[in-house]
This record gives C-alpha cells, sequence and structure tokens, in this order.
C-alpha cells in the first residue's frame, strides 16, 4: 500500500484527488492539506511514501516545503503538481531534484500511475514543463541582491533590513539599487515582480 500526503490549497480540487486516488487500491490517503506550512509536521506524524504537492502554496511555497520534508523525512517521495507557467519557478523545482512535476490538468489515472512510479523509486517530468524550465536562464543576481531583494518583497524596510543582514543602510540600498540596474527595472517594486515570476526570489 502506497502511502499519500495531498498539499493542494484549492479545496475543490483537494477534494476531488482524494476521492478519486481513494478509489486505488493500492493508494492510502494519510493527509490532507491546504498549506505549505503543514507538510513537515504531517508527514513526520504520518509517514507517508508520496507526498503530492502543488508549488504554489500560499505562505511557505511548495518548493521551500518539499526542501524541509526532504531534510526531516528523505524517504518521503516528492511530486509536484503546478497550474504555475513561468519557468524560473518550474526550473526551480526541477533544480529540487524531486521525484515527480506535473501539470494539474493532469487525469486521475495517470496521477495515479505518477505515484507509483516514484514511490517504486522513478521519476516523472512533464515533456511540456520541463521544456518550460528551461527557458529560463540564471538568476543575474548575486547571493546578497537575492537576500535584500526577498526581505524587501516581504515589505521590509531598508533599514530593517540592514539590521537583518547585519549591513550598513548605505549596503542595501545599493543592492537594491544594483538588482533594479541588473533587472532592467522602472524601481524596487518593479524589480520584485520580475524576480518573483522568473522564480528567482
Amino acid at each position: 500500500m502506497i502511502r499519500v500526503l495531498i498539499a493542494e490549497d484549492m479545496h475543490i480540487l483537494r477534494e476531488a484527488l482524494v476521492q478519486l486516488l481513494s478509489l486505488e487500491d493500492d493508494i492510502q490517503m494519510v493527509a490532507q492539506l491546504a498549506t505549505g506550512a503543514e507538510i513537515v509536521e504531517a508527514a513526520v506524524e504520518r509517514r507517508p511514501d508520496v507526498a503530492v504537492i502543488d508549488i504554489g502554496l500560499p505562505g511557505m511555497d511548495g518548493v521551500t516545503a518539499a526542501a524541509e520534508l526532504r531534510t526531516r523525512l528523505p524517504a518521503c517521495k516528492i511530486l509536484f503538481l503546478t497550474a504555475l507557467t513561468r519557468p524560473g519557478q518550474l526550473r526551480a523545482a526541477i533544480d529540487s531534484h524531486v521525484a515527480g512535476l506535473l501539470p494539474k490538468d493532469i487525469g486521475p489515472a495517470e496521477l495515479a500511475a505518477a505515484i507509483r512510479t516514484v514511490a517504486g523509486g522513478g521519476r516523472v517530468i512533464s515533456p511540456a514543463l520541463a521544456v518550460a524550465a528551461l527557458q529560463a536562464g540564471p538568476s543575474p543576481l548575486t547571493r546578497r541582491e537575492t537576500e535584500v531583494l526577498r526581505l524587501s518583497a516581504t515589505g521590509a524596510q531598508p533599514l530593517e533590513i540592514a539590521e537583518r543582514l547585519f549591513l550598513t543602510y548605505g549596503t542595501v540600498r545599493n543592492y537594491l539599487t544594483s538588482a533594479v540596474v541588473k533587472l532592467d527595472a522602472r524601481n524596487r517594486v518593479d524589480a520584485i515582480r520580475i524576480a518573483t515570476e522568473s522564480g528567482w526570489i
């Protein structure tokens, strides 16, 4: 019996997936979650063989949750479902070495087959999503520019970012300016948009 955890924020889709997969003789649903923050604790408690995770979960996204899950429960295979077509996020998903990456509009039989494949140690990547991921170039931002822009995206002001990263206010301003220039953005907000859509922050 393959024990499966599902994390999907759309209630109707999550319920449909649970009901359809419960019809399979060799699949047992052990958890259904709506947020990324719940994944690790539920997985450690219920020990799924496969975690089916939506990349675009609210709060903690699927890629971040999957990284934590791999650390805490390395035996659990991860299969991402996504409706996203942003190359950067798809690239981040593939680069995270998950067992599977499939579109949300996949049929129930295909999903069940994919779960069996990854549970058995195989890998299932949608060719269309793989091609889209390859269209994403590497981030032009340095590690520090990325950190600063990511914190700025949360609403943190330069002085707060400086305190959190143990930098000077002027250094933070310089990192933000260089990020705007490198991304050919109009301003900091535009830089955050570009970096987010590209999957770089």
